[in-house]
């Protein structure tokens, strides 16, 4: 999948959300865990893409899911996808009543308008 020096299996998650929407009040569409550090940012669709920004600003490649029941894996270095990959420490993903998007009452009522494509 990748280099053994992207991924960090003992790094729990950085929260329940994206760290970066949390901190200015923003929302998220779905969101990724980086697979190194455990930082949770939110996809390419929502409104900040604080996960590939993460990726730009820190150089860690691989992010995983970070939706409930999905454990898929992406590298941004080389734009692959990979169904499964190792356990990472959990939570594998964001609470199950966490709606998405979210978190709730941060979505706009438009909320599908401003997703990205």
């Amino acid at each position: 999948m990748t280099s053994e020096h992207a991924i960090d299996p003992s790094v729990p998650p950085s929260g329940a959300g994206c760290a970066d929407c949390d901190a200015t009040g923003g929302w998220w569409f779905h969101l990724r865990r980086c697979a190194l550090c455990g930082h949770v940012g939110c996809c390419d669709s929502s409104p900040g893409q604080h996960a590939t920004a993460h990726y730009r600003s820190s150089g860690h490649p691989v992010v995983r899911s970070y939706e409930p029941g999905e454990d898929w894996f992406w590298n941004y270095a080389t734009n692959e996808l990979y169904e499964s990959g190792p356990d990472l420490a959990p939570p594998t993903g964001h609470p199950a009543d966490q709606p998405a998007p979210g978190p709730a009452g941060r979505v706009p009522s438009d909320w599908a308008a401003s997703l990205r494509r």
